[in-house]
Order: C-alpha cells, then sequence, then structure tokens
C-alpha cells in the first residue's frame, strides 16, 4: 500500500481495535459497574466489530463472506445497544431486563438464523440486498428512536437549559456520535466506503479527549449548573438518585469509617454541594442518615450470615468507628440493638 492508504489503514484501523478495548472495559471494569456501562460496552463492541469488517474489506475485497456476515451482524445490534443503553440510565435492573428481552429479540433471531441457515455464502445475493437494507433501516429507526427517548434532555441541550447534569452531557455525546456514524454509512454510496470506519475513529477519539481533559476545558455549549439554594427538579435528579444509588450498592463506599460527602460527591462525578442537596432537598435525608441507611442494611446481612463475628467487629466492618455509635444508629434505623436484632433471628 501507498504512505498514504498505509495512514488511513492505520487510523481507521485503531479506531476499531480501541472501541474493542473500551468495549471491554465498559464490560467488565467500569465503576459503578450496572446494567448502562455494559450495554455501553456492548453498542461499542458490536460498533467496532462492523467498522473492523469495513476497514478490512476496503483494503482486501478478497475477505472471506464470514467476515462479512458477522459485520452485518453486528450491525443489526447497534440501534438496540443504543437504545437499551439511553433506557438503562434512566431505570432500574428489572426493567432494563425486561426491556431488553424485547429489543434484541430481532437482532438475536437474525443471528440465529445466519448461523443456522441463512449463511452468507449461499445466500449471497439476499444478503448484499434486500437484507441488506434491511439492516441498515433497522438501525436508523432505532437511532430515531432513541433520538425521541431523549427528547427532553435533547430540548433542554438545544435551549441550553442550565438544568441538566454531567451523565445526560455524556449520553447526548454517545448518541450524537451514533447518529453521525449511521448517517456517514447511509451516505457511503456517495462517498467513501472507508468514512464510516474514519468518522467512528474521529468520534472515538474526540470522547476519549473529552474524558481525559473535561476538567480543562467546557466539552459543551450549555452554562454549567448552578443551583444556588433552589430545589433541583425532578427529571434532574433522577438519573443522579439512580447514579448515587448504584454506586452505593456496588462499590459500598459506606464501608469506609472515614468517607466525607466530598469523597462519595467525586465518585459520583458531582460537586460536594449539589449532592448535599440532591440528598436533602429531593431525598429527604442528611448525608449521615443516607450512609447510615447502607451501614445499617449491612449489618443486618452480617449478623445473619455471620454468626461467628462479635456485633463490635461487624459495627467496624460496616464503617462505624466505635461500638457506641454503631448501636445508637442500629437502634434509630431497626427500633432494636444489634443485640436484640441477633436474638431475635431463627
Amino acid at each position: 500500500m501507498e504512505p498514504t492508504a498505509n495512514l488511513l489503514f492505520f487510523f481507521s484501523a485503531l479506531g476499531a481495535f480501541n472501541g474493542l478495548v473500551l468495549s471491554l472495559y465498559f464490560m467488565a471494569f467500569a465503576r459503578p459497574k450496572h446494567h448502562s456501562n455494559l450495554f455501553l460496552g456492548l453498542l461499542l463492541l458490536a460498533l467496532s466489530t462492523r467498522i473492523g469488517k469495513s476497514v478490512f474489506y476496503y483494503f482486501n475485497s478478497e475477505l472471506s463472506l464470514v467476515f462479512l456476515q458477522i459485520g452485518l451482524t453486528a450491525c443489526a445490534f447497534i440501534g438496540p445497544f443504543l437504545f437499551l443503553y439511553a433506557y438503562a440510565n434512566n431505570n432500574g435492573t428489572k426493567s432494563t431486563q425486561k426491556m431488553a428481552l424485547v429489543h434484541l429479540a430481532i437482532p438475536l433471531i437474525f443471528l440465529l438464523a445466519g448461523i443456522l441457515k441463512y449463511d452468507y455464502t449461499t445466500y449471497f445475493d439476499f444478503w448484499r440486498g434486500p437484507l441488506f437494507r434491511a439492516i441498515y433501516t433497522f438501525w436508523a429507526l432505532y437511532v430515531l428512536a432513541t433520538g425521541w427517548y431523549l427528547r427532553n434532555t435533547l430540548k433542554k441541550m438545544v435551549l441550553r437549559q442550565s438544568n441538566w447534569v454531567a451523565n445526560e452531557k455524556w449520553l447526548v455525546g454517545i448518541y450524537a456520535g451514533n447518529l453521525i456514524i449511521c448517517i456517514v454509512f447511509w451516505s457511503v454510496r456517495y462517498t467513501s466506503y472507508i468514512a464510516g470506519a474514519l468518522s467512528f475513529s474521529f468520534i472515538l477519539y474526540l470522547l476519549a479527549l473529552v474524558l481525559l481533559f473535561k476538567s480543562r476545558f467546557p466539552w459543551s455549549p450549555v452554562v454549567p449548573i448552578s443551583y444556588g439554594n433552589t430545589k433541583m427538579d425532578a427529571d434532574a435528579a433522577k438519573p443522579l438518585i439512580y447514579a448515587l444509588n448504584t454506586l452505593m450498592q456496588s462499590d459500598k463506599p459506606y464501608t469506609d469509617a472515614n468517607l466525607k460527602m466530598a469523597d462519595l460527591a467525586q465518585s459520583l462525578g458531582v460537586s460536594a454541594h449539589k449532592l448535599s442537596q440532591l440528598l436533602n432537598d429531593n431525598m429527604g435525608k442528611s448525608f449521615s442518615d443516607y450512609i447510615n441507611h447502607y451501614r445499617i442494611e449491612e449489618a443486618k446481612t452480617l449478623i445473619q450470615n455471620q454468626s461467628a463475628l462479635t456485633l463490635e467487629a461487624i459495627g467496624y466492618e460496616c464503617g462505624f468507628n466505635s461500638k457506641s455509635t454503631f448501636y445508637s444508629a442500629f437502634k434509630k434505623q431497626s427500633g432494636q440493638t444489634p443485640a436484640q436484632f441477633r436474638k431475635s433471628l431463627p
């Protein structure tokens, strides 16, 4: 290949490879560990697979038809994974699981049909013709459906409203990137087949830069949130409350006896002032009451399952820094002391 072609291949292939690495990170290592990160990882996996196929087919037209089938099959999952990622950001696990069963049914049936009977080699004309158009239409419809689902958040951006939060900005960025990639893939017949891969690489690196330098450079035209003494509205509070509860359940920061509001706020990605406002105004709890709730629930679990541990040891294990504090908080929340709770167990 010529130097220009080598550079083109390197840039586009590197984007696909980095997308695969990021997909693994979000599926296995991202914190807090919950289903929205899982679907973001699966979305990146589907996109990277589709992009990877485009890159290698562009530079090697003799590529095995099996890889072409894999690439188009992955394309059928992009739209549903995008929608499920958006949905998971604002809904609980059970609701998201039910939604996943509905929205992944068609691409899963398509995947199994391609593996078991309708392979690319045997049904070449069908894959290259009507099925190709059907998959791209399916993708585009899901992009539109996701935009409709996010219409209130998108409206905040268009109107430059101040009552949206960091994860909403990130969600809009993910959606906008997918919208651009979808448009580019639909227009390759008028541009270049490699354009989709290049757009994916560019958007991926742009979002990576946002993550790296978000504290130094504002990446959104929206005015930063400044609530002052006003209560955060319910739409803005809902995703934050969900993220906070998920963080508490997955990472268990409350087990740290020295946990401070600033520490928890940093893990959540908001200011201490905003977290305080969320707890007091929107959840009706003080910081200590909220943290102690999780500590007491953890203590109850340990009392039930760890009979060999002393009550004092359980208190320290759950984040209390003294026996008296543990007993006082336990009785305040449950109406009985830890000793009485242990005696009441069957």
